[in-house]
């Protein structure tokens, strides 16, 4: 079964590609920046539990949170479904891609046949938009077109994994039920509501002090690690390529704003980004040190990230104050 006249939505951030898949086939046309701005999907996380291996680095709002806003301020119906049974979590799927609608899926990535870089990631997101006796077919981030396939055996294992961030079998869809809201009014509330909750994180490890808090633990990276080469590398490529932590949340934040100038003129979200047009390559640079003191073992690397992330701190704590004025 497969939906017909499915066209992949083309991005490169997981979350918002999904959901921007689910949008398109239900007649709704944003960007990928516009549909990750109005979700304010901009934010930081440093976070640092027992157990874990190494420090994980976010720069976006918590797994979940970007759908629902989407979905919130557009005034669409959002249906979730979880379960532990991967009998009960295969029906969800089959229901709906029998009537002809796509469903969202957040999946661990590590089990996927075309995810070739072995990393446990269980906040991965796709679309999935058609099955047969072997495959699951799915639209993902910019790979082979957007369209993958996974088989089914590998897309239980990866829906039902466990672990930090993961979700029971999670899937969901939409329905556009009211005609959509003026873009303007949400723009404004969209960025507000980012700015005042990335300024005043309920914790030190999220928001504007989480990147602060980074730039002091960086420092201690090299005495809690047992292969500091190897973690560190893999951080950097995560942030960077994985685009957990590194410039991609950032450009795509600088887009929608400049996107939201061309709609409509406002001086602050000009000088915000313009601001954001030189934070997004500082987070680039950030990566890189961690690369060089992986590869290296020379550990002023990590200094020199220290120092440019305490600069990147002050850099978004003015841009944000700008735009908490809309």
């Amino acid at each position: 079964m497969i939906i017909d006249r499915f066209v992949p939505f083309t991005g490169e951030h997981c979350e918002t590609t999904a959901i921007g898949n689910l949008l398109v086939h239900s007649g709704i046309r944003l960007s990928e920046p516009m549909l990750f701005g109005i979700g304010e999907g901009l934010g930081f996380i440093y976070w640092d539990m027992k157990g874990m291996d190494f420090p994980f680095i976010g720069g976006r709002v918590k797994p979940d949170e970007l759908t629902a806003c989407i979905t919130s301020r557009l005034n669409l119906t959002l249906t979730k479904q979880e379960t532990a049974s991967v009998t009960k979590a295969w029906r969800n799927i089959k229901e709906n891609i029998d009537h002809g609608i796509p469903v969202g899926l957040k999946l661990d990535c590590y089990h996927l046949d075309y995810f070739t870089n072995k990393v446990h990631f269980a906040a991965h997101y796709v679309a999935m938009y058609g099955y047969d006796d072997e495959y699951a077919y799915m639209a993902d981030t910019s790979q082979q077109g957007g369209r993958v396939k996974t088989r089914l055996e590998t897309l239980v294992l990866a829906r039902n994994e466990k672990g930090p961030m993961s979700s029971k079998n999670l899937s969901y869809a939409i329905e556009k039920t009211t005609v959509l809201p003026q873009l303007v009014p949400i723009i404004r509330a969209s960025i507000s509501s980012n700015a005042y909750h990335y300024l005043n994180p309920p914790i030190r490890n999220i928001g504007i002090k989480g990147i602060e808090k980074m730039s002091s633990e960086i420092l201690k990276w090299p005495s809690r690690s047992q292969n500091l080469a190897h973690d560190l590398c893999l951080t950097a490529l995560l942030m960077e390529r994985g685009g957990t932590g590194g410039a991609l949340f950032r450009n795509l934040y600088r887009d929608f704003l400049k996107e939201s100038l061309e709609i409509f003129g406002d001086s602050k979200i000009e000088r915000a980004y313009l601001a954001f047009m030189e934070i997004a390559p500082l987070w680039s640079e950030v990566s890189a040190y961690i690369d060089k003191a992986g590869r290296t073992g020379h550990w002023d690397w990590l200094k020199q990230a220290s120092e440019l992330l305490r600069h990147i701190a002050r850099k978004e704590k003015e841009a944000m104050e700008l735009l908490l004025q809309l």
